[in-house]
């Protein structure tokens, strides 16, 4: 929403060292999440048909290595409403404290409930860290850094993972725990230091506190350094106020209009149909699914829980703990990548070619599975796994790590909802796409059992080549797009989609059969 006139009396360097200090609580929250969802990985080895101690079985391992995905959905459609009532910056703290009792739980876990009740904490505390994550880069950032900010909260995701990996190969997983509570207290204490959004200041009537957070955001600059954009906010502001069943009828909405006065029943009615199911909402929200589905099933996310024994199982070379913790390390690099790239090319062409690339990997893996390993392995019974060690299998998998990681859904998931649903949809969307990462990870151990190593990639590889060409047609490019901009979009009143040729020609068409089919339905 910014020009360069107006930060004439700002340099640039202020302006980006505001906004990465204004995320470096989310970044420690994001490093915590990242640990939160690895953790399992490191775990389920140590515990799987242990002689001592805490010990499960295989059917407890696969429910076991999927339970926190199970969990998350519930944390997710807490956080919409949390989002909205306390605010971005209360909602950052809060979403702490059920990750502070799942790390001392872990580390106290006595018996096999324990040990679950823990991992179902860590789910639920993941999945209410969604929505505040995701929206408050968003909101706090420009347009022309937008990319680069929520692209590099992958980043520190990955290096939360690459933490819990390393934790697990140089201490039981019962102190690996402890360490780990750590993260949520640091967060918490960061956040005391990080302002407010200001669109949701705005949204409260905090205009005085509203304009003091965009100079603090924009390289604390002066008022009339942010006055053009604030003016912005403002208006957009009153329209979002404006009752939107009064403005859909062409109506003057009143500040005490009959919507506004119904009983509460008739109000979360009212924003259910006028606010989430409208198109701005419903297209966005039907896009991500699409991608959650295909990024998802694309090959590394349902194995992630089992990683160390696929490792084994595909007759990788060199230690496969070694190798999780190299598969950590190379998230971090790729998702700095990413950052780098995004400004370039664009979201679009990084999603869609991160997704293509993503389908040949794990059709190699696939192949090889068929080729060189022997139909009686299972990855989740060690005294079938294969003794030659080859390299090829590692560099298969490596690749399918570098390209997986270059899949953005969740900074997808922090740009397309329009202000007056994003808590809310962001919620449910969070909580639909960790019941995908449950039911992918779940249904793994079956697939395996049925259709074998080379089947379950070969279903995977099919999942994501589908969603290349899905996503070809459907995703927008969003890179250097105001939120206004992506929601007018939504909304049919902007065109905004990619530049490329064929794509452009294919909607200019679908545009025109639309408008000619018009005259013919009102027939």
């Amino acid at each position: 929403m910014t020009t360069k006139e107006e930060r004439r009396n700002v340099c640039r360097a202020r302006v980006i060292l505001s906004q990465v200090l204004a995320c470096l609580a989310l970044d420690f929250l994001l490093i915590g999440l990242g640990m939160s969802i690895s953790f399992v990985t490191m775990v389920l080895p140590e515990v799987l048909d242990a002689k001592e101690g805490v010990s499960i079985n295989e059917k407890q391992a696969s429910w076991f290595g999927s339970l926190a995905f199970l969990c998350q959905p519930i944390g997710s459609i807490f956080s919409g409403p949390l989002l909205d009532y306390f605010g971005r910056k209360k909602a950052l703290f809060i979403v702490n404290i059920p990750h502070l009792i799942a790390w001392l739980l872990m580390y106290y876990a006595w018996d096999v409930p324990s040990l679950f009740i823990g991992n179902a904490l860590l789910g639920i505390g993941t999945g209410i860290m969604e929505a505040p994550s995701v929206t408050y880069v968003g909101e706090v950032s420009d347009p022309s850094i937008r990319g680069i900010l929520t692209t590099l909260t992958n980043a520190f995701t990955s290096t939360g993972m690459f933490v819990a990996y390393c934790l697990g190969t140089v201490l039981p997983w019962r102190q690996a725990a402890l360490v780990s509570l750590t993260v949520p207290l640091t967060t918490m204490v960061l956040v005391l230091f990080v302002p407010e959004t200001p669109i949701w200041l705005l949204s409260k009537g905090r205009q005085k506190d509203a304009l003091h957070s965009l100079c603090r955001l924009r390289g604390w600059a002066k008022p009339e350094d942010v006055q053009e954009e604030f003016d912005q906010l403002l208006q957009y502001n009153d329209v979002i106020q404006q009752c939107v069943i009064c403005t859909k009828e062409d109506r003057l909405s009143v500040e005490d209009c009959e919507h506004k006065n119904a009983n509460v029943f008739r109000r979360i009615m009212f924003k259910f149909k006028h606010v989430l199911l409208v198109k701005e909402t419903m297209r966005p929200f039907t896009l991500v699914m699409a991608y959650f589905l295909f990024h998802t099933m694309s090959g590394l996310l349902p194995v992630r829980p089992n990683m160390v024994n696929i490792c084994k199982a595909l007759g990788m070379k060199y230690d496969s703990k070694t190798i999780v913790v190299l598969v950590g390390a190379v998230f971090i690099l790729m998702s700095l990548l990413s950052a780098v790239i995004v400004k370039t090319i664009g979201k679009r062409k990084l999603i869609l070619g991160s997704l293509f690339a993503t389908a040949l990997c794990s059709l190699g893996l696939s192949i090889y599975a068929r080729t060189s390993i022997s139909p009686d392995v299972f990855s989740y019974e060690s005294i079938t796994f294969t003794e030659k060690k080859e390299i090829l299998p590692l560099f298969l998998f490596m690749a399918l790590v570098c390209f997986t990681s270059l899949g953005i859904p969740w900074i997808l998931l922090s740009e397309v909802f329009p202000f007056r649903s994003r808590g809310v949809a962001t919620g449910t969307a969070a909580a639909f796409c960790y019941t995908i990462l449950f039911l992918a990870s779940k249904t793994n151990y079956n697939l395996e059992a049925t259709f074998h190593l080379s089947g379950v990639f070969a279903i995977y590889a099919t999942f994501a080549f589908v969603g290349t060409i899905y996503l070809y047609f459907f995703l927008p490019e969003t890179e250097n797009k105001t939120l206004v901009e992506i929601e007018s979009y939504y909304k049919g009143e902007t065109k905004i989609f990619a530049d490329d040729f064929f794509i452009n020609t294919f909607r200019k068409k679908q545009s025109k059969l639309s408008e000619a089919s018009k005259p013919m339905l009102v027939k």
